[in-house]
């Protein structure tokens, strides 16, 4: 079972969450700040805060700490502008 992020799959369970599912995979950043273009992936891990960013199914602005990573998702890098790596 898959998702895709930015066109690549990755392993899912259908139970753990995307961030910890592009962790398993080796990605660990998948946003770039707008200041600075400095990476960001998952930093609290509960939701507080907004550096996991993703475009979920064509739904932006998703915590990918918090959202379940399903079979099937198209899930896309969420950019502050900054250039990707």
């Amino acid at each position: 079972m898959t998702f895709t992020f930015d066109g690549r799959p990755v392993p899912t369970d259908g139970r753990r969450t995307i961030a910890a599912a592009l962790l398993a995979a080796g990605i660990r950043s998948w946003r770039r700040t707008r200041v600075g273009a400095r990476p960001r992936g998952i930093f609290c891990g509960i939701g507080i805060c907004f550096d996991c960013l993703v475009r979920v199914n064509g739904t932006p602005s998703q915590r990918a700490c918090l959202v379940v990573a399903r079979p099937g998702d198209v899930v896309e890098t969420h950019d502050d502008g900054g250039p990707r790596p």
